[in-house]
């Protein structure tokens, strides 16, 4: 017997219960989380902030982000033995609901520069309700303006709109952090990528 093609999906928040459990109390834990680097990873620890803002400008409390990124020398981890030794994921998953003023944070090590001719990045996948495709982008960091100038991904996005990849450290009590929101439509959408 054959079935046909069922009706799409949005993307959320069906995801929640199985990749943000934390967000919704659920009484197992995540795979993935808002902790990339541990204490003993090698690097500048610092927190990626933000808020994910919908074509009105209101924020969206159920949004997923999920982050990638290389570690403090460059390098992506890529098996659980480099984790177990490093202290680094790598990998990172928030919910927007998790914080109460419905943000993404993300507790990690700047990253280092993957090549030449790239500056440091995070990659950055949103997953959000009404969305039938997630949506890829990238945070570069504004202390970084000598190698941003030099990134062909970076500088292959129009001038005017390079300032929405951007994000802006912050010296806080705390620690360092870097803050950047994600709109999703309107005059400061964020540039996503046709990955």
């Amino acid at each position: 017997m054959a079935y046909g093609e069922t009706p799409s999906q949005t993307v959320g928040p069906y995801f929640a219960y199985g990749l943000t459990a934390g967000q919704y109390a659920y009484d197992f834990t995540d795979i993935a989380d808002t902790t990339i680097a541990g204490p003993d990873a090698e690097g500048e620890h610092i927190r990626i902030i933000g808020r994910v803002l919908d074509g009105n400008g209101d924020v969206v409390n159920d949004a997923m982000i999920e982050i990638w990124q290389a570690d403090a020398n460059g390098t992506y981890t890529e098996n659980p033995v480099d984790v177990a030794s490093s202290d680094f994921r790598g990998l990172g998953r928030c919910g927007t609901g998790t914080d109460a003023q419905n943000r993404f944070y993300f507790d990690t090590v700047k990253p280092g520069v993957v090549a030449d001719g790239t500056a440091p990045f995070v990659n950055v996948i949103v997953f959000m309700r009404g969305m039938l495709v997630h949506a890829f982008t990238r945070f570069y960091f504004d202390d970084e303006a000598e190698l941003n100038a030099k990134d062909d991904i970076l500088q292959s996005v129009p001038a005017d709109r390079r300032d929405t990849l951007i994000a802006k450290r912050v010296e806080t009590r705390t620690g360092v952090e870097y803050r950047i929101d994600i709109h999703m439509q309107g005059d400061a959408e964020t540039v996503f990528f046709d990955v």
